[in-house]
């Protein structure tokens, strides 16, 4: 077992991909392992790369390893240093009233608006340079490469920051492609599809959960046709991303050696926000869930490939959680007598990132200067929360690891 990531170069998020084409690669002998990642919004990934420096922000043992993890070594980031860009931070909320500036906008011209707007804006430079410097520090790795639709983030080369929303996101991806390097020694391809806003009832359909039942409304309507037949849209169009990758494996993988050959090592799983608000849906969501399962592994062929679920818990809390229907139906489906020791569920609100909810709670808008440095979205995605998904993405690979040992 691999005890370090080949970390030794690190480039920003902003260079394009031809930049990184002097890593090399080279087969070692051993099949490559393909892992895919599927699943709506949280899977493609709505946090900014530098609000991964908020796992320095702890004093669990956990973060620090993963802090050694996501980080080159080497690299000036530190709790100090975090902790310097949050009091400035604090200090500029302070003066300026938050994200309108209204406290500034009430004061009269003269020297002393001038000289805080200035302040302001030597801030800003200031957290521009922080955010460049955390991108700049992170992991690009050498083993593990990726192929990613993140909606309109479509990208492939060595696994780095920006496989997310926009080429300054990140998802699950980072922490678990680099988690599961610490784990096996041949080379790693992920292979992720995402798009936002979609349930597996109607857009991620599988095949053996039988047709889309059209409620009064749709059947009333005029898009009765196309509702059924883009019925499992999202289903057909993962799929054929992953055969198409699958078809050209040394083009998305340098180190792959077609006479060993690869293996669909695993499956992760993370989705379920949009089934919570139809009841057919969230009380089909256990059976969907099942059949999907079911279907994916006939789709490759592989009848007991290593399955994680990703609990939704956007509920925060363990009491949140066991209310919500969805999460409830995830957990029941990992838990199907026939999926006995090749799928586990893995619960997302045990890594939430409750620091960086306490401050948008507070008012995120009045905390503008340090919110923007822990969160970076809405609730509903986390908070966009570099920490809690280098987390959660590390809490996949510990799962499909232990998956994979059974075998």
């Amino acid at each position: 077992m691999k005890n370090a990531i080949l970390n030794k170069l690190c480039i920003t998020f902003l260079l394009p991909l031809f930049a990184v084409s002097s890593l090399s690669a080279k087969p070692n002998g051993k099949k490559l392992q393909v892992f895919i990642l599927a699943g709506q919004s949280n899977m493609v990934g709505h946090a900014n790369s530098h609000t991964i420096a908020t796992l320095y922000d702890s004093d669990d043992a956990g973060d620090k390893r993963l802090t050694q993890m996501v980080f080159k070594k080497g690299s000036d980031l530190s709790k100090k240093s975090l902790g310097e860009q949050l009091t400035e931070g604090r200090n500029i909320d302070e003066l300026t009233g938050g994200i309108s500036h209204e406290k500034i906008k009430k004061m009269s011209a003269g020297p002393e608006k001038t000289a805080l707007e200035a302040k302001v804006e030597k801030h800003k430079e200031a957290y521009e340079a922080y955010r460049k410097q955390v991108a700049s520090a992170c992991v690009v790795s050498d083993q593990v490469y990726i192929s990613s639709i993140a909606d309109g983030n479509k990208r492939s080369g060595p696994l780095s920051v920006g496989y997310g929303g926009n080429k300054d996101k990140i998802g699950p991806e980072f922490g678990f492609g680099l988690s599961m390097a610490q784990k096996l020694d041949p080379p790693i391809l992920l292979i992720k599809t995402s798009w936002g806003g979609k349930s597996i009832n109607y857009n991620f359909r599988p095949p053996s959960a039988g047709p889309y039942e059209l409620n009064e409304k749709e059947k009333a309507g005029e898009k009765a046709e196309e509702i059924k037949k883009n019925t499992s849209l999202n289903w057909r169009m993962m799929n054929e991303a992953v055969h198409n990758v699958l078809k050209d494996l040394k083009k998305y993988h340098p180190a792959y050696d077609p006479k060993v050959g690869h293996e669909i090592a695993g499956f992760v799983w993370f989705q379920g926000f949009n089934d919570q608000f139809s009841d057919a849906f969230r009380d089909n969501y256990r059976q969907n869930m099942i059949h999907f399962i079911k279907d994916v592994r006939k789709e490759y062929k592989t009848p007991k490939m290593p399955f994680v679920i990703g609990v939704l818990g956007t509920n925060m809390t363990k009491e949140g959680v066991d209310k919500n229907a969805v999460s409830v139906g995830q957990r029941e489906a990992a838990k199907a007598p026939e999926f006995k020791g090749n799928v586990v569920s893995v619960e997302s609100y045990k890594v939430y990132d409750l620091k960086a909810r306490k401050v948008f709670d507070g008012g995120w808008a009045k905390s503008f200067a340090q919110w923007r440095l822990v969160g970076s979205d809405r609730p509903y995605h986390y908070l966009g929360s570099g920490k809690f998904f280098v987390r959660l993405g590390d809490a996949f690979a510990n799962a499909i690891f232990g998956l994979m040992e059974k075998q």
